[in-house]
């Protein structure tokens, strides 16, 4: 397969998952169109292109591509069940961590809103969570 090939279809692939997740249709390019990002209600809507390590999250919506399997997590400052995930926006790819109840109320191929989260660097990916003040909530299933 040639590299122009692999190309076109990870584009296609790229599209069909922004395409279900309700994400407008990106420029050939695949960067999105200025005019057509859609606003959030509220807080300002941030995309994986504008996390920053160490820094909140105000609202961040993603579509989830894979949640990994639950565990169970005993420390100092928490106590149950903790699952990873990955997500994309139409800017990028971020790790996500859900906690207690959100492990059961997310899968894949949800659409998830989260507000006033954190983002850290995780052995060089950024890893996004609602932490303990923030909320996750499943737009579309």
């Amino acid at each position: 397969m040639t590299s122009e090939t692999m190309r076109r279809d990870n584009n296609v692939r790229r599209q069909s998952i922004l395409r279900s997740a309700g994400f407008p249709r990106p420029d050939i390019d695949g960067s999105p169109r200025p005019a057509e990002r859609r606003p959030t209600a509220g807080a300002h809507r941030t995309t994986v292109d504008d996390l920053l390590p160490m820094k909140p999250v105000a609202s961040l919506e993603l579509l989830i591509l894979r949640r990994y399997p639950r565990r169970f997590v005993s420390t100092p400052r928490y106590e149950g069940v903790v699952a990873a995930a990955c997500g994309r926006d139409e800017t990028g790819l971020v790790g996500l961590v859900l906690w207690g109840d959100q492990v059961d109320e997310v899968r894949t191929g949800d659409v998830v809103r989260i507000r006033g989260g954190w983002c850290r660097r995780h052995m060089g990916e950024l890893v996004v969570s609602t932490g303990k003040r923030g909320r996750l909530e499943v737009l579309t299933g």
